[in-house]
């Protein structure tokens, strides 16, 4: 999945004549600075937003294409990014719904003047994501929560809902961490009303560990909710991140929030695995976490289930029936 053509033709206009050691420097410092404290920490100049827009835009665009591109039924008209840092997700909105109508709000003063040229057409704002939020038919903050400890994601989630007309997006790097804000998010919009759209099919707990390791019979409860996204590498991007394998996995953890009941089904919380004797998907739905075997010998369903991948949505309860 590559950066929209626009978006990608900007960046490359404000890469010319710029050093890529200069930028991979500044890279590797923001990369600390993002796990001790969240995205936008150690962006303090236009040179340290173009490092880091070069570095992770690609990954966080194709985690949100991915994230959206699960939501059908939705049909927004105007989208609110929250902690938009240079817009990515805002870019994916715009590549689905092409008439859509951004509003961007970030912190970071660096990172606002790259949006605002990445993105011509948006409205980019000043403000901090725990401060005072205009309304808009969706709402997305993604890789924000990161920034903030465990126990205030549900509390800033709860105060992202009230400005979402019809659905709330949250990401976050799918990692246990990740993964522990957004199943605390999930919980408390549950109980503030919200419905659960995606990843799970239903509003019912959670049913992964509390604690990753934690110790339990069901060998599905030792785990956390995560999906992988992956994505090529361009030639900068392989000399920023000094790799030679030519893509990049993106992991992220994700829940959608919406006004109305979304559709029920299981999704497919790890990869397919196949084998000579059929087809086993690993789902969540309504009755908790299970496997669903697919045998060869049912040519049909078989052959409907090879098309499956991790993170899909199964609507039928077996894709056996």
């Amino acid at each position: 999945m590559n950066l929209p053509d626009a978006r990608a033709k900007v960046l490359e206009s404000l890469l010319e004549g710029v050093s890529r050691k200069d930028l991979a420097r500044r890279a590797a410092a923001l990369s600390a600075a993002y796990r001790a404290g969240g995205p936008s920490a150690g962006i303090v100049s236009d040179a340290d937003a173009l490092a880091y827009v070069l570095a992770r835009a690609p990954a966080t665009y194709a985690a949100a294409r991915a994230v959206l591109a699960r939501m059908p039924g939705l049909t927004p008209a105007t989208v609110l990014d929250m902690g938009a840092g240079p817009g990515t997700a805002s870019w994916a909105a715009a590549e689905i719904w092409p008439d859509i109508a951004v509003t961007m709000l970030d912190r970071s003063a660096p990172l606002r003047a790259l949006a605002a040229m990445l993105m011509p057409s948006a409205q980019v704002m000043a403000g901090d994501v725990a401060g005072t939020k205009p309304r808009a038919d969706l709402v997305i903050a993604s890789y924000v929560l990161a920034e903030f400890a465990l126990d205030k994601a549900a509390i800033l989630a709860r105060d992202l809902w009230q400005g979402a007309v019809q659905a709330l997006v949250l990401i976050e790097p799918g990692t246990p961490d990740g993964f522990a804000r957004i199943r605390s998010a999930r919980a408390a919009l549950i109980k503030a009303g919200a419905h659960v759209a995606a990843p799970c099919t239903h509003d019912a707990d959670c049913p992964m560990a509390r604690r990753v390791g934690e110790s339990r019979s069901d060998q599905h409860t030792a785990d956390w909710c995560h999906f992988l996204q992956r994505l090529p590498r361009s030639r900068d991007h392989l000399i920023l991140k000094d790799a030679s394998v030519p893509f990049e996995d993106e992991r992220y953890s994700y829940v959608v929030m919406t006004r109305e009941a979304a559709p029920k089904g299981a999704r497919i919380i790890k990869p397919v695995v196949e084998s000579k004797a059929g087809i086993t998907l690993p789902l969540c739905d309504e009755t908790g976490l299970h496997d669903e075997f697919v045998p060869r010998r049912d040519k049909e369903a078989f052959r409907r289930a090879r098309k499956l991948e991790w993170g899909d949505l199964v609507e039928s309860p077996s894709p056996a029936v």
